[in-house]
C-alpha cells in the first residue's frame, strides 16, 4: 500500500513543475467572481493607504472575496493573528451551539435585529471592533451563514503572508512517516525554499488507492478512483 502512494509522487511533480506538459486546464483554474462589497470600510484609520497592501493568494467566491477584504482591514492594524483566533473561536461556538449556528443561518432574522444582536454578543465577548465589523456586514447582507469558509479562507491568506502552505492530503491510509516526509520534500522543491509545507492528512476509502493533494485554490487527483473513471 505504501509502494502505491510513493507512486503518486513522481506524478505530482510533473503536475505542478513549471515546465511540465500537462495542459493548464486538465487541472483546473476557478472563475473569479466578480464582486463588490458596496458597504463601509471596516476600519475607521483613514489614513491608511489600502493600495500597498496586497492579498497574497487570489481566492474566488463569497467566501474568498469577503476573506480577502477582511485580510486587507486586518492588515492595516496588524491584527491578522487577532482575528484570525476571533474567526476560530465563532466557527467553534457555531459547532458546539445549536442555537447559534441556526441563528447565524436564518435569513428570516430582519437584518437590523441580526447587526444588533452580533454587536452585542461580540462587544461581551471582547472581540476586536476589525472582527466585530466585519460579522456585523455579513449579517448586515445576510452572509453570515458563510462564515466557517470565510474563516478557513482567511486562515489561508493568513498563512500565505507568512510563507506558510497548507496541504492536504487525502489517501486511503495514514501516510506513514517515511512516506509524509517524503511529500513535504517533493512539495518543499517544488514550492521554494521561501514556503514552509505543513501537511493536513485525511482518510477517505473511497478514492480506492492513490492520493488528492490540495492546496491554495488547487486540487491534484491522483486517486484510483478518478484514475479508472
Amino acid at each position: 500500500m505504501a509502494g502505491r502512494l510513493r507512486s503518486g509522487f513522481p506524478l505530482l511533480r510533473r503536475i505542478l513543475n513549471p515546465e511540465s506538459s500537462i495542459e493548464p486546464s486538465r487541472i483546473g483554474n476557478p472563475n473569479n467572481v466578480v464582486f463588490f462589497l458596496g458597504v463601509r470600510n471596516y476600519t475607521t484609520d483613514k489614513s491608511s493607504k489600502e493600495e500597498k497592501i496586497k492579498v497574497p493568494l487570489s481566492l474566488f467566491g463569497v467566501a474568498g472575496n469577503y476573506a480577502s477584504a477582511l485580510f486587507i482591514s486586518a492588515s492595516k492594524t496588524n491584527s491578522l493573528d487577532k482575528v484570525e483566533a476571533e474567526l476560530t473561536k465563532l466557527v467553534q461556538a457555531s459547532k458546539e451551539s445549536p442555537g447559534f449556528s441556526q441563528f447565524i443561518k436564518d435569513l428570516s432574522v430582519p437584518a437590523d435585529v441580526r447587526v444588533k444582536a452580533v454587536q452585542d454578543i461580540f462587544s461581551e465577548a471582547s472581540f476586536s471592533d476589525i472582527t466585530k465589523n466585519f460579522l456585523a456586514i455579513l449579517a448586515e447582507n445576510g452572509r453570515l451563514r458563510h462564515i466557517e469558509k470565510i474563516a478557513k479562507s482567511f486562515s489561508e491568506l493568513t498563512m500565505a503572508h507568512k510563507g506558510e502552505v497548507k496541504v492536504t492530503v487525502t489517501s486511503v491510509i495514514s501516510l506513514p512517516p517515511e512516506e509524509e516526509k517524503e511529500l513535504k520534500e517533493t512539495l518543499q522543491e517544488i514550492l521554494g525554499q521561501g514556503k514552509s509545507v505543513k501537511v493536513e492528512q485525511k482518510i477517505d476509502p473511497s478514492i480506492m488507492g492513490g492520493l488528492v493533494v490540495e492546496f491554495g485554490q488547487k486540487v491534484f487527483d491522483m486517486s484510483v478512483k478518478t484514475r479508472a473513471q
